[in-house]
């Protein structure tokens, strides 16, 4: 099966939040109900580009492999189901994120990928992909705060959200997240 694509849109070799900003930038180009199709090669994108979607009431339509390349497809949305773009309201710094390492009913959850959190991530922290988060919520406390990270605080921002939506009350975005995390690390590698 094929389908056809209006626009095509190469973020080959690109990392989050790259594949969303160009996203966003082309289906900016098109008119609605015509279809885009990304092709990226970072894991991530198929749950960043579900979400965003999600988020923003353009449609998913879906996505399909070749080799290496993620081929994913999204359909512009008629202008009354757009919904606006929001963040996440309750956000930290990484500063005050450090501070807070050692203490009880903290919960630290790691939305990259596995790969990223293998090469590097703060020390006690949940891996949970944001592609797999909504599947795995039973893993988590809902009483407890939990701060959730990413690369660049992009990731992070659509998992808060899922969590506030899911009842989870005390959740904090942290940003800009561990491309410029400066507190302790530990590998997996």
């Amino acid at each position: 099966m094929s389908i056809k694509a209006d626009k095509v849109l190469d973020c080959q070799g690109l990392s989050c939040p790259m594949p969303i900003v160009r996203t966003k930038k082309a289906i900016e180009e098109l008119q609605p109900g015509q279809v885009l199709e990304i092709q990226a090669t970072d894991r991530g994108s198929l749950a960043d580009l579900q979400g965003w979607a999600k988020s923003t009431g353009h449609h998913y339509l879906g996505t399909k492999e070749e080799g290496d390349v993620l081929i994913h497809y999204v359909r512009k949305a008629d202008p009354g189901e757009v919904k606006p773009e929001t963040k996440f309201p309750h956000v930290i710094p990484n500063e005050e994120l450090a501070q807070m390492l050692n203490q009880e009913d903290v919960t630290i959850l790691d939305v990259r990928e596995p790969a990223e959190y293998a090469f590097g991530h703060i020390p006690g922290a949940r891996s949970i992909p944001l592609g797999e988060l909504e599947d795995r919520l039973q893993e988590l406390n809902p009483e407890e705060t939990i701060y959730v990270v990413c690369r660049t605080g992009n990731r992070s921002d659509m998992a808060a959200k899922i969590l506030a939506d899911k009842g989870f009350k005390k959740v904090f975005n942290v940003v800009p997240g561990m491309s410029e995390w400066n507190g302790p690390t530990e590998k997996e590698i």
